[in-house]
């Protein structure tokens, strides 16, 4: 069990940590702002803003094609990221890091490349009832295309997994198994490794979505074993529009590529190509290396800060907030209410104002949250809700940050005349 005392703090200073970053010192509708929509993106420490802007007045340049200096060095920031993602992610092999524009590609990268040539007409595919749309359409549309079926793995009312028909679900006809890590609305955090031992005692593949859990918890994906893993840079500090698949080596060489064009091909004549070795063979086109350059310091500082006092300060943050708001009597919490169980995402409903109309207040008092179905319609409806609001937190936010949320929500109720 995680405990919430605070002696992790030595070198982990949440307000020290929120002035590396410039935005948080910004004024919305003249209050301090307090960001909680961290699950959606988080902010970016100076370090990160500084590496976009020397890699474009230093060394703008393709990648892989040139051998003059800048050329050269824009390639070795690409390929240095790589490394620093295979080092993260447990020490895995730079081949099997992939490069995509986020785990949405990710995620459709393996559907298409993997799933169009090992899924057929009577497969089954294993999913979850609390997957976000990036990990449930991809596979809604592989099961259309092939004639595959869709199975799901049921959630109980308190925001965990059903697993008593676990090896019922994931039958002999089961080819993937598609997971997320932690819920992107409820916070659960799954129960992960009973999952993939699951599907591969069916010699069933497994894909973890791991956008909500990478930025906010150590992971190793070669102790967890899954023969996929998909997250997004933005998530953890890093830019838009780069993240990441790790693949096992054996399984992306046997994969067709996803894309087709420059840089992916070993050699082209007029009527034939084939293709280069891992990883570049999924990497077509020119690649976001601004991205890639950016991405290493955000690694870096989260390495600094220890992704286990990251999970804990947050483990700390979500427990609080769990307690303030249970005080609220209007307040439904969505998911398990022992921080234990879940990371730093709580979304909730108040019973009488519309989640869009709670984030719009709050945005009067300087506090960012989201309101929607957090692409998670299907798990909203499984819950009996249209939408929810959610306050998600990260390494700058503090316990300050949860009482301005929990103040700006009575402010709210008192608005729509509900004392």
């Amino acid at each position: 069990m995680i405990t919430s005392r605070s002696t992790y703090r030595q070198g982990f200073d949440p307000v020290s940590i929120k002035a590396d970053f410039p935005i948080l010192n910004r004024e919305i509708n003249g209050r301090r702002l307090v960001y909680l929509d961290n699950a959606a993106t988080t902010q970016k420490p100076i370090t990160v803003i500084e590496a976009t802007r020397r890699f474009y007045t230093r060394y703008n340049a393709n990648v892989h094609r040139g051998l003059h200096t800048l050329a050269e060095e824009a390639t070795a920031a690409l390929e240095a990221a790589r490394r620093e993602v295979a080092a993260f992610i447990g020490g895995v092999k730079t081949e099997e890091v992939i490069f995509t524009r986020g785990a949405t590609e990710s995620i459709n990268l393996v559907a298409y490349a993997w799933g169009q040539h090992n899924v057929k007409a009577g497969d089954r595919i294993v999913l979850t009832q609390m997957e976000h749309h990036a990990n449930l359409v991809p596979w809604i549309a592989l099961a259309k295309r092939t004639g595959a079926e869709l199975a799901y793995i049921p959630i109980d009312d308190n925001g965990y997994l059903v697993l008593d028909r676990l090896s019922e679900i994931i039958s002999s006809k089961t080819k993937i198994v598609a997971v997320t890590h932690m819920s992107n609305v409820l916070g659960t955090i799954n129960p992960i490794e009973t999952i993939i031992e699951a599907a591969h005692a069916r010699r069933a593949l497994a894909l973890i979505d791991a956008a909500q859990s990478m930025p906010h918890m150590p992971v190793d994906v070669r102790s967890l074993g899954a023969d996929f893993v998909a997250f997004s840079a933005h998530k953890m500090l890093g830019p838009t529009g780069i993240g990441v698949l790790y693949g096992k080596e054996s399984i992306l060489a046997d994969m067709e590529p996803f894309n087709y064009g420059g840089e992916m091909i070993g050699e082209v004549t007029y009527d034939h190509a084939d293709w280069a070795s891992l990883p570049w063979k999924f990497e077509a086109g020119t690649p976001n290396i601004a991205g890639a350059a950016a991405f290493t310091p955000a690694l870096d500082y989260l390495e600094k800060l220890g992704m286990d006092n990251v999970r804990r300060h947050e483990h700390e943050l979500t427990e609080y907030a769990i307690e303030r708001l249970s005080l609220l009597d209007s307040i439904r919490i969505l998911g398990p209410l022992n921080a234990d169980h879940r990371g730093g995402a709580i979304s909730f409903v108040d019973k009488d104002v519309h989640p869009h109309d709670l984030s719009q207040i709050l945005d009067q008092h300087g506090v960012a949250i989201r309101a929607g179905h957090h692409c998670a319609q299907p798990l909203h409806r499984r819950l009996g809700l249209v939408s929810s609001a959610r306050a998600s937190f990260y390494v700058y936010n503090t316990r300050g940050d949860v009482d301005q949320l929990v103040y700006a929500l009575k402010e709210a109720r008192g608005y729509f005349g509900h004392e």
